[in-house]
């Protein structure tokens, strides 16, 4: 089998990958659905799919750490699948309300919230499991291949809603028939879960409860200088840089003076980048903090040259690269935050590092906004590089000043063998059980 998809030989891995490729499908169509439900509905549309999205995603903000926790106490086999129904009771309900015609603006809101419940329980969860299914050598490879699944799904779900919703009629019951399609899809998750072979999964004890598990998890992290150094690197590149929806949208009009069409375009271009990056990382052995490091700086250079392009279509034709860029910091980030941390801590450590990485995105877009607004479409972008060059030498500077920064920036990480901070693992595992 080809080293891109070798993680694909192990059974249980597969069936997980054609679980996953189904439900992020229906969960990109779903979005899409959505948010022309919201617009069908409400007077000020564009307001009110901000006010959806903002409730979608702050429950994975206030819930993280304890979703870690849960992650961490719970058999993540058992979790996934009470997650799965999680999300999918809200997306048949909404479904549900939209094809009867009876939907309103508040019934999405409601629904969107608890959606989100769902997701900010499923994702540390599901993050820390591919480390049961797949080995060590294999994990980089898993994470690499996780992240193509969405990016193929993000490409194809998007286009497919909206034929779908053409050709139902494009109205609110087009958009209800979509969402019930996404209930569906969260059967292949369960199914593909319940079909494993619990035998040749890697047995991880659940933890027992004990008060301040969350401190534990933070302790931990703090005494890990390897792990902080990528928690500020993926906070400063998610905050200032990838906010692409929007410096996208306003290149797109302000700049260019392009419409919807030319638009969606953009984000397919940047998707086929990273859908590239996705499957290169898949074939990588190894990983090391200077890839992070490296893939961060390359993407935050990438982003200048973006801000600075004369038109639209050499902008288009960039957008891969960024792509690539941010997909190759994103994957090498989560694979060495999951290969080196303490099994037992796993889920707590994948959950700070979900909300650091999430979290950044309420602070860094009224930032970005309003630079656009002030300083020009173009500077949004321009900007949001130059931030995240500073922010990730700012942060290799705080490394390269501990004890062990210059030795440890080129110590790989994910293969057997070879998991490098494991002396710092020690310590820091002494410090967060104190």
């Amino acid at each position: 089998m080809s080293p891109t998809f070798r993680s694909l030989a192990n059974p249980n891995y597969r069936r997980y990958a054609v679980g996953a490729v189904v439900s992020n499908t229906g969960t990109w169509m779903q979005r899409v659905a959505q948010d022309w439900l919201v617009l069908q509905l409400a007077v000020n549309g564009g307001t009110a799919v901000g006010i959806t999205t903002g409730l979608q995603f702050l429950p994975a903000l206030l819930l993280s750490p304890f979703a870690g926790v849960v992650a961490d106490r719970f058999p993540k086999r058992q979790l996934l699948q009470v997650t799965q129904v999680l999300m999918a009771v809200p997306a048949l309900v909404l479904g549900v309300l939209a094809v009867t015609g009876v939907a309103e603006v508040w019934h999405v809101y409601v629904l969107a919230l608890l959606f989100g419940v769902g997701t900010a329980f499923d994702a540390p969860a599901r993050q820390s499991f591919v480390s049961e299914i797949v080995s060590a050598d294999d994990l980089t490879n898993a994470v690499g291949l996780n992240s193509a699944s969405f990016n193929a799904a993000r490409i194809v779900g998007p286009a497919l809603a909206g034929v779908l919703i053409g050709v139902l009629g494009g109205g609110a019951q087009a958009t209800g028939w979509v969402i019930l399609v996404n209930a569906v899809t969260y059967l292949a998750p369960v199914l593909a879960l319940r079909r494993m072979d619990p035998a040749t999964l890697a047995h991880v004890d659940p933890i027992g409860r004990t008060p301040g598990m969350v401190r534990e998890g933070v302790r931990y992290v703090r005494g890990r200088p390897d792990l902080m150094l990528v928690l500020m690197i993926v906070f400063v590149v998610g905050t200032f840089g990838l906010n692409f929806q929007m410096t996208s949208a306003l290149m797109a009009t302000d700049v260019f003076h392009k419409g919807a069409t030319e638009y969606g375009l953009l984000g397919t271009f940047m998707a086929v980048g990273s859908l590239s990056g996705a499957l290169l990382a898949a074939r990588r052995p190894v990983v090391r903090l200077r890839l992070v490091v490296g893939a961060a700086v390359v993407f935050g250079a990438t982003e200048v040259v973006a801000g600075l392009l004369p038109s639209y279509a050499v902008f288009a034709l960039w957008m891969p690269a960024l792509g690539l860029s941010a997909l190759t910091m994103i994957t090498a980030a989560n694979t060495l935050m999951q290969v080196s941390t303490a099994p037992a801590l796993r889920g707590r450590v994948m959950a700070l590092y979900l909300m650091i990485f999430m979290g950044g995105t309420p602070v860094g877009a009224p930032v970005v906004g309003w630079v656009g607004e002030t300083f020009g479409a173009r500077w949004t972008l321009v900007g949001g590089g130059l931030m995240t060059l500073v922010g990730v030498g700012l942060a290799v500077a705080w490394f390269l000043t501990r004890p062990e920064g210059r030795s440890r920036v080129l110590t790989p990480v994910g293969a057997a063998g070879s998991l490098g901070p494991r002396v710092w693992d020690n310590q820091a595992v002494a410090r967060a059980q104190k």
